[in-house]
């Protein structure tokens, strides 16, 4: 018999397995799956034609990542229809201001998915009580807002976690701004900019005509918003929590809601943090 030999042999290093093999050879990780979803604007719609013609397209429910082609308002809807899914929301602008949205490229998408930056973010609650004694929930991204309904000023009442800081604000309107809506009608209203990792809630009046010097208020987003509308016949008043609007209201309470969260991605070179710092340079 050969004697057997003392020496062992070296254990070859284990290599991967490869998950794809495509048209160039094998591949580490699969291909990305795509959800395009447009606006109706002409522009959106051409853009989501031709990225699904170079990439293809996935139902919204087996998509790795959603992307959305029209402007600020269509990012918001998908937005409201997404949350708490763990849908990825990566939007590029065929839309006018596009504030929310990504530069439009048809160029290396899923590099640029990869390179993404992800924000997590949660809406706040509206709890509405109007006139009919119906009781109305909607969730905003943006914001919560109140306007007077006729030619006669609002009157409210605001409650602070229980407690009255506001009798009576008479006021064409008041709102309550997440820091991703604080550019947004807040900004209008002269309304302070949040940073989007500031853990606050802009509470801003719109054409306070009493009491005067009253400009808001920045809240912890852990307080409970109360709004009472006093007069409510003479006076009465609309609740809006961004496309979702309930009239002749009594009451509103908001409150961020913890339970529900949004996942947008932004380009690493454009994130949302930077524009914010960018629009309050750009007056």
């Amino acid at each position: 018999m050969r004697p057997r030999s003392s020496k062992r042999l070296a254990r070859l290093p284990q290599l991967p397995i490869p998950k794809t093999i495509g048209k160039q050879g094998l591949s580490m990780q699969p291909s990305p799956k795509f959800a395009f979803l447009a606006s109706q604007a002409e522009s959106a719609e051409a853009a989501h034609a031709e990225l699904v013609a170079l990439y293809g397209n996935h139902p919204v429910e087996e998509a790795d990542v959603i992307i959305a082609l029209g402007g600020d308002g269509f990012m918001l809807q998908t937005l409201h229809s997404t949350m708490n899914s763990g849908k990825r929301i990566y939007g590029m602008n065929r839309g006018s201001v596009g504030f929310l949205m990504n530069d439009y490229s048809v160029k290396d998408l899923p590099e640029r998915i990869e390179a993404a930056v992800e924000n997590k973010f949660h809406p706040l609650r509206m709890s509405v009580l109007d006139t009919s004694g119906a009781t109305t929930t909607a969730l905003a991204i943006n914001e919560v807002s109140l306007f007077r309904q006729s030619y006669q000023a609002a009157k409210l009442k605001v409650d602070i976690d229980g407690k009255t800081r506001l009798a009576e604000l008479t006021c064409d309107g008041l709102l309550a701004a997440t820091p991703v809506g604080s550019t947004a009608y807040n900004l209008s209203a002269h309304g302070p900019i949040l940073p989007l990792e500031a853990p606050l809630i802009a509470l801003t009046p719109v054409s306070a005509y009493r009491p005067r010097r009253w400009r808001g208020a920045l809240l912890p987003d852990k307080v409970g918003i109360r709004v009472t509308v006093l007069e409510p016949e003479k006076r009465p008043v609309n609740a809006v929590a961004d496309h979702n609007e309930v009239k002749s209201v009594l009451s509103v309470e908001i409150a961020q809601s913890n339970d529900v969260t949004a996942l947008i991605l932004s380009d690493p070179d454009r994130s949302w943090s930077d524009r914010i710092l960018n629009e309050q340079f750009s007056y």
